[in-house]
């Protein structure tokens, strides 16, 4: 059985309207001891509970203990819901339909980055209802937010299983042509959200990918495509993170590359997975979307050496580079401006709907050599 309580995060202002407003916080778990919870400051995932082989319960989502924690200026979008367009917007600018549209420039002061200065992540979602499995968020993004054409009214819907299933569903519609690409910014570390860097070296993964989107040296896409054959970030195969990282390490930060996904339109499919073998606690993820973002965090502060601000998580936790990593699946990146990437254009009359579903449970190695899953 699968239960939702409600309570409050505390107050902030809207940044919209100016308005101090309460923000409501949703905790939603089962009989199995998952609980996931879910603020309206951008229709955040604050906490992610989930039980190991052992039966011990942890929260394996970075997050904060209170608002103030996420309105801080170096609070990288954790575990928010990101729009109106996620990742790069090369030069913050686009031409749709023989005009030029020029958008926020949050990024080294020349390109948009998750959608702006106030974008999806960064407002205060209404909630649109509250169901027995979950609760669906509603914003409405009024035409020229941040720079984009059109009014789009969006939805996040998210819920758990009584399976240990996370699933959301952004979906969107729009009055006007307008570019839409949502996503989910969650940090995990499936040894502990505060396990840091020499948990997450423990982590094994695998992305069926054949390719990724190559970019340039300020991470936005060039719209090139990249084979993965014999390149050191294939990820096809069974992967220890730690290892992986080390190999990496001349000609990448970290691992935070697009990923093109083997992908059936229309379709859920299983797309990647991680495990913490010391825990025994994994994750498949599936979607009805062609990419993912994969990123091990490299932007956190290194603890050893950084002069950085700390980024305080939750419990009084120090979030650091390399600590966590992000599995956020998508449409190709930039693609406003890349004419061989798929369009991201939305039109009047025509519904956007991603849909994402983490599973969790215990590794079994005889699940992956059956072909029949990672988890129990």
């Amino acid at each position: 059985m699968v239960c939702v309580t409600e309570d409050t995060f505390g107050n902030t202002v809207n940044p919209l309207t100016k308005k101090e407003v309460p923000i409501r916080r949703f905790t939603i778990t089962n009989d199995r001891r998952m609980s996931m919870q879910l603020i309206t400051y951008g229709a955040t995932i604050t906490s992610l509970k989930i039980p190991d082989s052992h039966g011990m319960v942890d929260d394996i989502a970075l997050g904060f203990d209170n608002i103030e924690g996420y309105l801080t200026a170096n609070n990288p979008y954790i575990g928010c819901t990101v729009g109106r367009v996620c990742s790069r917007v090369a030069n913050g600018s686009f031409i749709l339909d023989g005009k030029k549209y020029e958008v926020t420039k949050n990024f080294l002061g020349k390109h948009m980055l998750h959608g702006g200065q106030h974008g999806f992540s960064k407002v205060i979602w209404e909630v649109d209802c509250v169901r027995p499995d979950g609760v669906v968020f509603k914003f409405t993004s009024p035409d020229g937010h941040e720079g984009f054409p059109g009014e789009v009214v969006a939805t996040a819907t998210y819920t758990i299983t009584e399976d240990n299933c996370m699933r959301f569903c952004l979906e969107a519609t729009t009055n006007k042509p307008t570019p839409v690409n949502m996503t989910n910014h969650a940090y995990f570390n499936l040894a502990g959200h505060n396990a840091g860097k020499q948990g997450m070296a423990e982590h094994i993964v695998k992305i069926k990918a054949d390719c990724i989107t190559d970019m340039d040296e300020e991470t936005v896409p060039n719209g090139e495509i990249i084979s993965l054959d014999n390149h050191l970030l294939d990820l096809r195969k069974l992967t220890n993170v730690g290892e992986g990282l080390r190999k990496i390490a001349g000609i990448a930060k970290g691992y935070d590359h697009n990923y093109v996904l083997k992908y059936t339109p229309g379709c859920i499919e299983k797309q990647a997975k991680a495990f913490h073998p010391p825990s025994g606690r994994c994750m498949e993820i599936s979607s009805n979307q062609p990419c993912m973002h994969f990123y091990t965090a490299h932007n956190m502060p290194d603890l050893e050496k950084t002069p950085q601000p700390m980024i305080n998580g939750k419990g009084h936790s120090l979030y650091e580079k390399h600590g966590s990593f992000c599995m956020e699946t998508h449409w190709y990146p930039d693609a406003v401006n890349h004419e061989n990437f798929p369009s991201i254009i939305l039109n009047p009359g025509e519904k956007y709907q991603h849909v994402c579903i983490f599973r969790f449970g215990v590794y079994d190695p005889s699940c992956e050599r059956r072909g029949s899953g990672f988890c129990d």
